[in-house]
């Protein structure tokens, strides 16, 4: 290096240094970072359930014991009537599926006690899901003073539960439903609220326009307050809340049914061939008007299916109801197996 001029070296290090505090000159003046653009925090999971325990209380039929999140971490039971050949264990096998739901003042194994629904032969190939509900749950996210919470039925039947028989009990996403009173507006506020969750959807005495006017509000009312409950806790005041109200009246929700298959109806009230003498329905009196109204605005609608049985005479009762079922499942199972 003895050739070398001794200045290079000097050069070199003060083009060094300069280039330093150019960068951190450059470093100082550039923008501090958006707080835009830092990486944001990946929400909380969903609400989950898990069963808890498993019975099997007769041929064919199990219940799971469940424990809901949405609930508030209370344990509920789910009956199952399972198809011939089902087997939880074998994931390869998924079974389309009839939700059938209880009335007020039922609960989940009210329609294996009040029915025949466990020997009927058509439904030996459909996976039968009979959830918890409530004694008035109303299968309804509970409005809760504007604090939402605990019950929140809506979500543990359409989410947690649906999830839970998907994952590892031979549930497939092919479903239908259907249900009695209280049952019979969840069967209808389910399949319009959740649009594509069921292809199909049949009420029987079902509470299906509780706005129709101030009768039906009172009464729907007088069950919100069973068993001692503050009645406003359900849907909140029928005026204050009506956004609410009107999103849990199939009525007002009739546009996202018209493009399934619908069943409806209802009595009269009056004396009927399966009542014992002299009884008769206040209730199934203005279900009737009620169910009556939907039909009318299905239709106005152009809805794809409605097939209605409003009959008279005939109460609010499990005889109509068990014949109703039978009468409503070629429509049922038919969605089930049509192709698409």
């Amino acid at each position: 290096m003895s050739g070398v001029p001794t200045v290079l070296p000097a050069l070199y290090g003060r083009a060094h240094r300069l280039l330093v505090l150019l960068a951190l000159l450059l470093a100082a003046l550039a923008p501090a970072p958006s707080a835009l653009a830092v990486e944001p925090a990946p929400p909380p999971s969903p609400p989950g359930a898990e069963v808890v325990g498993v019975t099997q209380v007769a041929d064919r039929q199990v219940d799971l014991a469940v424990r809901s999140q949405a609930l508030g971490g209370r344990t509920v039971k789910v009956r199952l009537l399972t198809p011939d050949g089902w087997d939880p264990a074998d994931r390869s096998e998924r079974w389309p599926t009839l939700w059938l739901l209880h009335g007020c003042c039922g609960d989940y194994t009210s329609w294996t006690k009040a029915t025949d629904v466990a020997s009927i032969d058509s439904l030996r190939d459909v996976l039968v899901v009979m959830p918890e509900a409530g004694w008035n749950g109303w299968y309804s996210d509970w409005w809760n003073h504007g604090e939402g919470g605990d019950p929140a039925w809506d979500t543990f039947h359409t989410q947690e539960l649906r999830l839970l028989l998907e994952t590892g009990w031979g549930a497939s996403s092919n479903r239908v439903v259907a249900g009695l009173s209280m049952g019979g507006q969840g069967a209808l506020l389910y399949a319009a609220r959740h649009p594509g969750m069921f292809k199909a959807a049949a009420a029987y005495s079902g509470s299906v326009h509780p706005l129709l006017n101030d009768e039906s509000v009172n009464r729907i009312m007088g069950y919100f307050a069973g068993q001692g409950n503050d009645p406003l806790r359900v849907w909140g005041d029928p005026v204050a809340q009506r956004d609410v109200w009107e999103a849990h009246d199939p009525y007002h929700l009739a546009y996202r049914l018209r493009s399934i298959p619908v069943y409806l109806s209802c009595g009269d009230g009056t004396t009927g061939p399966l009542d014992p003498p002299g009884r008769t329905s206040a209730v199934e009196t203005d279900f009737n008007r009620q169910n009556q109204a939907l039909a009318a605005e299905l239709e106005r609608l152009g809805a794809k299916q409605v097939v209605t049985n409003f009959y008279g005479p005939g109460t609010h009762a499990w005889a109509y109801w068990q014949r109703e079922l039978h009468a409503s499942l070629p429509m049922l199972l038919g969605a089930l197996r049509a192709e698409g």
